[in-house]
């Protein structure tokens, strides 16, 4: 099997987990990353790695990635001018849009419209036409096809989308102004609606294609300047990215559908938390990842991440599956102010970012951040990452003495409130996955992970009454851990838009049964062995004259043996957990799916030798930090040296190579067989 090697990139540290599959020891790096072209710091970092470890770069059979670069690009609007292709009468189709404004009351009123992803001077019309059975009313005309196209390419276009009415029925339209536009236009990438997205709403089709067309040269770029780099130093071993469902793409597949990427970063973290959780003997989750930039969380149930059919990227919402993830402004490295007119003190969404990074990296860094009132509360010990990483304690606190300034208070005041608002932010994201979707959080555990989740996991677990608080084996690294343990996979979509009462079990049998065959095919042309596929399928139920549907799980066993009723049956319970209630119209069977997924690795986890449950062994040196309004004594662990059954009382820190792990007053840390630090309430 060889070595694999999981890199995940985020906007302050790139992470590195090389794994060795024959034996399960694991070596762990981070470098800072270089966002100018994150594959100099990816380099940087397998360089290192691979030395440390004592292997070669030829030895690496897996390379296994997961990236910002599309969140990125389309956060900060620097997407592709992209040329999109429509019916006649359908030009406006992505300026009409959807009638939704984000927002309260009065919200619209302030709010500016974003600007469509292709623009109305690059969009043309073209003759032709499909009926809503997918048969031609209009013929295409290809001189007129031509004409069009020639405009488009006069106006300097870097990618093409092909989005024509009624197309995911019959894409044979599509196909032919595709094949006029690889002579008129060779070096553009050419995405069509009926292969990005075979679903019906014209809008949200041609939306997602014209999103992963705007993408696509970025995401190319970047795969292929990765895959040329990594030729230099003889890595020739299997390139796959993470996609925003969980699963892996091969590279090649990456740069034809990137719009699958979209949430490719924060998906390592829920696939890490989900190994880790799995050897804990833990079966409901809620993920807390920390990063510099930002905080991703998830929900994870019975032991299954809850998917979504929506991507969402700032105010951009696509038709991709990915995990039920949500972000918000709070990391490391978010800086704290207060504004003259409130003059009350605010944490975030502007964050110092790798460059110049907070005050205490003494990188020129003079803003107060997150990081910073760590320091200076003295929940980041100085000596880091092994005693290699010094932090600078002095600037940390001229930089926090300038909001307790700001606001007329002591410096440790100024610097707890800091961090009480980071953790607030922290609890309101979290509150919108369980809560807010009709889960109790007191059922879950909470897992912090990321640079600086363990540091924050017990404050907030305190908030949400989600314990036990998990601090996991090398948090830091969890979400390159995620790259390397998850499986290849791959899915396609039909819809069926028909009441139960037009159609029958038989139907949509033999229409999963195709597609699985489609689904499969897609993985062995990935190198995949056929006899380590997997398939699954999800049907989208509705009342009838409903606007939306909610996505169930179904087998061809289930069907074979129950029909429909296994479907509809399912659908009113979940309708009811959701909403409360249910309707006596009948139901609606909109969208099909099949996916399909390569094997699972079996990587095993290494356990800990059994200690007496006192962690003296494992002792640094005595501490003193604030909290609760005072300072407390406390003392200062090596996670390296702690034995499985140790048990740690609060107020406590334990170190180790990547993170830090905050133990509070009036709180016990566990350490379970694998490592992991289990936080629970004294008592």
């Amino acid at each position: 099997m060889g070595y694999r090697l999981g890199v995940d990139v985020g906007g302050t540290f790139t992470d590195l987990l090389l794994f060795d599959d024959a034996s399960g020891d694991f070596w762990r790096h981070k470098t800072p990353s270089t966002p100018h072209d994150s594959s100099e710091g990816i380099l940087n970092g397998v360089e290192a790695l691979c030395a440390s470890a004592g292997v070669s770069p030829t030895e690496i059979a897996f390379f296994l990635h997961g990236t910002t670069v599309a969140t990125n690009a389309m956060l900060e609007g620097k997407g592709a001018q992209v040329g999109l292709v429509t019916t006649e009468g359908y030009r406006q189709i992505m300026q009409i849009a959807r009638s939704f404004v984000p927002g309260g009351l009065a919200g619209w009123i302030v709010w500016p419209k974003p600007e469509p992803l292709a623009k109305l001077e690059d969009t043309v019309e073209i003759k032709g036409r499909m009926d809503a059975e997918g048969r031609e009313v209009r013929p295409v005309d290809d001189g007129d096809i031509r004409q069009q196209l020639e405009v488009l390419k006069g106006r300097g276009i870097e990618a093409l989308t092909i989005s024509l009415i009624n197309a995911y029925l019959n894409g044979e339209h599509e196909r032919r102004v595709a094949a006029i536009a690889a002579e008129v236009m060779p070096d553009v990438p050419i995405s069509m609606s009926h292969v990005v997205l075979p679903e019906m709403q014209e809008y949200e089709r041609t939306l997602t294609t014209v999103a992963n067309a705007a993408v696509r040269p970025l995401v190319g770029r970047y795969v292929r300047n990765l895959r040329d780099k990594l030729e230099k130093v003889e890595m020739t071993g299997r390139l796959s990215l993470l996609r925003s469902d969980g699963g892996l793409m091969s590279s090649q597949k990456s740069e034809e559908h990137p719009v699958s990427l979209l949430m490719s970063g924060p998906a390592g973290g829920v696939t890490g938390a989900l190994w880790v959780a799995k050897n804990a003997g833990l079966d409901n989750i809620l993920t807390l990842d920390v990063g510099g930039t930002s905080t991703d969380v998830a929900l994870i149930e019975h032991g299954e991440p809850r998917r979504v059919r929506t991507t969402e990227v700032g105010h951009l919402s696509v038709r991709a599956s990915s995990l039920d993830v949500k972000t918000v402004g709070a990391g490391g490295g978010s800086i704290a102010y207060v504004p003259e007119l409130t003059k009350a003190l605010r944490v975030g969404p502007q964050s110092a970012g790798a460059v110049p990074g907070p005050a205490a990296y003494g990188k020129g860094g003079t803003l107060p951040t997150v990081t910073d009132a760590n320091v200076v509360l003295g929940y980041l010990p100085e000596n880091l990452l092994g005693g290699s990483f010094k932090l600078d304690r002095e600037a940390s606190t001229r930089a926090v003495q300038t909001i307790a300034d700001a606001l007329g208070i002591e410096l440790m005041a100024a610097a707890r409130g800091i961090i009480d608002i980071v953790n607030e932010n922290m609890f309101g994201a979290l509150r919108m996955i369980s809560v807010q979707q009709g889960y109790d959080p007191r059922g879950f555990a909470l897992m912090g992970f990321g640079g600086a989740g363990p540091l924050h996991v017990n404050a907030v677990a305190r908030l949400m009454g989600s314990y036990p608080a998990v601090s996991p084996v090398s948090p830091g690294v969890l979400c390159a851990l995620g790259d390397a343990t998850t499986r290849m996979r791959t899915e396609t979509a039909r819809s069926l838009s028909k009441r139960l009462s037009e159609t029958s079990a038989e139907e949509v049998i033999a229409t999963l049964t195709e597609m699985e065959a489609q689904v499969r095919d897609e993985l062995i042309a990935d190198g995949i062995a056929a006899d380590e596929i997997e398939t699954g399928f999800e049907v989208d139920v509705r009342y009838s004259g409903q606007a939306f549907e909610v996505p169930m799980a179904v087998s061809l066993a289930d069907l074979q043996r129950d029909g429909l009723a296994v479907l509809t049956g399912r659908f009113d319970a979940e309708h009811l957990r959701l909403f409360t209630f249910n309707m006596d119209t009948e139901h609606e069977l909109v969208n099909l799916r099949a996916v399909a997924t390569g094997r699972a690795l079996e990587l095993p986890a290494l356990t800990l030798s059994r200690g007496d449950g006192d962690p003296s062994q494992a002792k640094l040196r005595d501490h003193s930090l604030w909290m609760d309004g005072a300072q407390h004594a406390a003392v200062i662990y090596d996670r390296s040296k702690l034995e499985a059954g140790d048990v740690i009382s609060g107020p406590a820190i334990v170190t180790e190579m990547d993170s830090t792990t905050l133990i509070e007053t009036r709180h016990v840390g566990t350490v379970d067989a694998y490592g992991n630090i289990l936080i629970t309430p004294e008592g």
